[in-house]
């Protein structure tokens, strides 16, 4: 299995997901054409796209779901409260295939599993891919950690994590006190703390790479996303002594991420 974040932060969100035939596109936040000129970048065109997955309709998230669906002809995943709260944004699909949070559905050479989580959406998801031997998690906009996002993604060789904001940052900065309180609430971002100390509870041996994302440009710095997740890692080296850590890398709103290719640990 094989991914990629094309782009990820408040300006739009896409991730390529490859295993087998099938290519999948998590969110596509950007317009048609720059999606296919991110994907270009990774040498995949977009008329080789299998399925959209969509995790919530706000527009940094489905800008340019529709465009590629219907020039492609591309099925679209999405949960019945997501579909009627973008209202026209999905009008005229070719085809809208819904799923139910919570349950699992197959596709093609992937198992999917839709998860809650909490943000300020209709029925907002994550999602958790297996394609029989590799697990691949998608966890971005969620407000606070549940013990369902521990349970979902405790088995995860790749990992898409939200690392959205440091806490003083927000608070000293140009956003008035209700953008603070949104994006600190319970149905906003993830901080950095909180994302590295659920990476804390979910660490196991077989979780190969981890992307920190949804990196805000104004209440962020990267280095403070990589620096407060490295801190729980090497503590977490010293306690365990020979325990693998997955490697980290970052998300960028601005130019296509890493190419992550996962199984390197289970073939051994």
């Amino acid at each position: 299995m094989r991914f990629c974040v094309l782009g990820s932060g408040s300006k739009g969100n896409a991730t390529f997901v490859e295993s087998g035939q099938t290519r999948i596109l998590i969110d596509a936040g950007f317009s048609g054409k720059e999606i296919e000129r991110r994907l270009a970048e990774i040498g995949v065109g977009a008329e080789s796209l299998s399925a959209l997955l969509i995790t919530h309709e706000h527009g940094d998230h489905v800008k340019g779901a529709a465009i590629l669906s219907r020039r492609f002809r591309l099925p679209v995943f999405v949960n019945e409260a997501t579909l009627a709260a973008a209202g026209p944004v999905f009008d005229n699909l070719p085809q809208c295939l819904a799923f139910v949070t919570g349950q699992t559905f197959v596709f093609q050479d992937f198992q999917i599993h839709p998860f809650a989580l909490s943000h300020d959406a209709a029925d907002p998801v994550g999602f958790l891919l297996n394609n029989g031997r590799l697990f691949m998690g998608y966890c971005t906009d969620t407000g606070q950690v549940s013990r369902l996002m521990q349970h979902r993604l405790s088995s995860c060789h790749g990992l898409v994590l939200e690392c959205n904001h440091d806490p003083d940052l927000l608070r000293n900065g140009p956003y008035p006190p209700a953008l603070q309180q949104r994006v600190r609430g319970k149905t906003g971002h993830l901080a950095n703390v909180e994302a590295a100390g659920f990476l804390r509870e979910i660490l196991h041996d077989g979780l190969e790479h981890v992307v920190l994302s949804h990196i805000s440009e104004t209440n962020n710095r990267p280095h403070l996303a990589q620096e407060a997740v490295a801190a729980v890692l090497e503590t977490l080296r010293v306690q365990r002594g020979t325990c693998p850590v997955p490697a980290i890398s970052l998300a960028h709103q601005d130019r296509v991420g890493e190419v992550v290719i996962l199984g390197g640990r289970t073939e051994r």
